[in-house]
């Protein structure tokens, strides 16, 4: 497994560092050094002025990339997702009564899952 630390990096370098660079380079392409100058004395709020002037170009660099390797241009982030119900108990099965009981409450979320599913669909 990768370090989060590097995969942070790399994501911050994807999502914030690259439209910047682009926005600035344009603006550098465009009008010279004083048109990425201007933005710092006009905007309230330069560098995401930037980034969003710089997203689209970031955008299709990373597709680019993906096109390279698959997860460098769009940073794969690894997700722990979980769902804790408040209901349920653990609980030891002493008895076939039990057991049916612990099954059937499992068919009614299941059918209530699959309801849900297909009202969605």
């Amino acid at each position: 497994m990768a370090d989060p630390k590097i995969d942070r990096f790399h994501l911050a370098l994807m999502e914030d560092v690259l439209p910047v660079g682009l926005a600035m380079a344009d603006r550098i392409k465009k009008g010279g050094f004083s048109n990425v100058a201007n933005i710092f004395q006009a905007s309230d709020s330069p560098i995401n002025d930037l980034r969003d002037e710089g997203d689209a170009a970031a955008k299709a660099v990373r597709d680019q990339l993906d096109n390279v390797s698959p997860g460098l241009g769009n940073p794969v982030m690894s997700v722990s997702v979980g769902v804790q119900d408040p209901s349920y108990k653990s609980e030891e099965i002493k008895d076939s009564d039990q057991l049916s009981e612990l099954l059937l409450r499992i068919e009614s979320r299941l059918n209530q899952l699959d309801s849900c599913l297909n009202d969605k669909t």
